[in-house]
């Protein structure tokens, strides 16, 4: 990677404007002369695009605002993107707006801040976004965050017409709010400066609850939404597809060859993974968020994978398929994974507008306890196991979650709303039943230790049941082997 000469100082956007561009203290070269700095000023092009027609989403943004411009009558609503984040020294991680940005806009670049200015009629809405990088002060080729470093952003009225909002210069917003009076909410956590602007005039609690509105507000997805799931759900079903291909090459190497085999088809077709990619061979399998990816990949043993990939709109997949290695289930395997299957089954049916959020949970765990209790691991009656829990030593974790534009998406809802709530049409959610073996679990016969199984589907809840995004994947024990076989040639 190239030296960028200089470096702004984000956290100060104000001074950087005042002071001139700090050279970088081990850079080649000891400065710029006076010749140079007005040679790099002029003989450019105009790149300014003109015929920018809105985002796809920019009806559902413009909806979703409405909606929080009822919920707050009166108050100045801040949501910030937030900033770009150190990896080490000069270097940063590949930036990811907040999910409660991203929803109300559509816009992904960092330093964003949408404003809801309190009107008579509702709110105004204003993006605050870094413009273009300064030609005349030489920022765009001497800062490290310069255009001719980092590439090109939008300019301030290109972004006005991408989004279907006006914009202003965010460099300019923090003295602003500092200024302003009356009510006033922010959604923590992503923009250190623009919450030091605030610091006098929001508290904690009612700026919880303008997050727990926004986490509440993606419970049911539009269509758009439920659109980019399911794309999500076809690139990750060909990234299991990838996956399967190639577990000759990740046999002898390890698991990072599925790991990246999965990532490829997740940057070709869509922004990324949309969480850490679950690539668990043999008794890694039983280690529930195993992200390591640096074991074994063994003939004999099962794989379970469990990953995503994500839209270019933040939208992620999460699907997990438990698979052979050598293309065959043996006896026991077969046994433990079609209860898993059954488990499944039964939560998949209890999916349904007027349902219960729990009862897709309920019903696995109670097929899952059945088939302890009849092969011995644990004593009956069924009842009286649920009662007390105690299959939760092989099940671990609950059933599913809600799914969007954060994997485990929504969490910020109230538990009524949410874990204790009722399922609506275009809700998203995963079944997920497991049962889960450990290597050093002595409760169990020994053939039983170190096997892990998980199938996981993404459920969109629909008018008259349930649709299973991900269906296109095989589940059941033998169509599993029949399209591995046919993958492999």
């Amino acid at each position: 990677m190239s030296d960028a000469l200089n470096a702004e100082n984000p956290e100060n956007p104000e001074e950087t404007e005042e002071e001139p561009i700090k050279q970088r203290k081990n850079g080649l070269y000891p400065g710029v002369s006076d010749e140079l700095a007005e040679n790099m000023k002029s003989g450019w092009a105009d790149t300014e695009l003109y015929d920018l027609r809105p985002i796809a989403q920019a009806d559902n943004t413009a909806a979703r605002r409405a909606a929080l411009s009822a919920r707050f009558p009166g108050e100045r609503l801040v949501i910030p993107a937030g900033n770009l984040k150190t990896r080490s020294n000069d270097t940063e991680y590949a930036f990811r707006a907040s999910v409660e940005y991203a929803y109300l806009t559509g816009n992904q670049t960092e330093d964003g801040v949408l404003v809801m200015e309190p009107t008579a009629a509702g709110h105004d809405a204003t993006l605050y976004l870094l413009p273009r990088s300064d030609r005349e002060n030489g920022e765009f080729w001497l800062s490290g965050q310069g255009e001719l470093w980092v590439g090109r952003r939008h300019s301030l009225t290109e972004a006005e017409k991408l989004y279907g909002i006006p914009a202003s210069d965010v460099r300019e917003l923090a003295g602003a709010l500092r200024e302003a009076t009356g009510p006033v909410r922010v959604v923590r956590g992503h923009d250190a400066g623009i919450e030091a602007a605030l610091t006098d005039k929001v508290t904690a609690e009612r700026d919880e609850e303008l997050r727990v509105f926004l986490s509440e507000a993606r419970l049911v997805k539009d269509d758009f939404e439920i659109a980019e799931l399911q794309k999500a759900v076809d690139s990750t079903v060909r990234g299991f597809e990838d996956v399967v291909k190639v577990l000759d090459k990740a046999e002898a190497t390890s698991e990072r060859y599925i790991e990246g085999t999965f990532f490829l088809r997740a940057r070709v077709e869509g922004n990324d993974i949309g969480y850490g990619s679950i690539c668990a061979a043999g008794p890694h399998a039983t280690t529930l968020h195993w992200v390591r990816n640096d074991g074994a990949v063994r003939s004999g043993e099962l794989l379970l994978l469990d990953a995503g990939v994500e839209t270019h709109t933040y939208y992620t997949a999460d699907v997990t398929r438990t698979l052979p290695i050598n293309g065959r289930f043996d006896e026991l395997q077969k046994k433990i994974y079609d209860a898993v299957y059954e488990a499944q089954e039964a939560g998949i049916a209890a999916v349904k507008p007027g349902g219960k959020f729990r009862d897709f949970h309920d019903a696995s765990q109670r097929v899952l306890a059945e088939k302890l209790v009849e092969w011995g691991l644990v004593e009956g009656p069924v009842e009286r196991v649920l009662e007390l829990g105690l299959q939760r030593r092989w099940t671990l974790h609950g059933t599913g979650h809600m799914l969007g534009m954060d994997v485990h998406d929504c969490a910020a809802a109230r538990q009524e709303a949410y874990v204790d709530g009722t399922l609506e049409p275009g809700m998203c959610l995963t079944v997920e039943p497991g049962l889960y073996f450990q290597a050093d679990d002595l409760t169990v016969p020994e053939e039983y230790r170190g096997i892990g199984v998980r199938i996981e589907d993404d459920i969109l809840v629909t008018e008259d049941g349930n649709r299973n995004l991900s269906e296109a994947l095989p589940r059941r024990s033998d169509e599993v082997e029949a399209w591995m076989a046919r993958l492999k040639g």
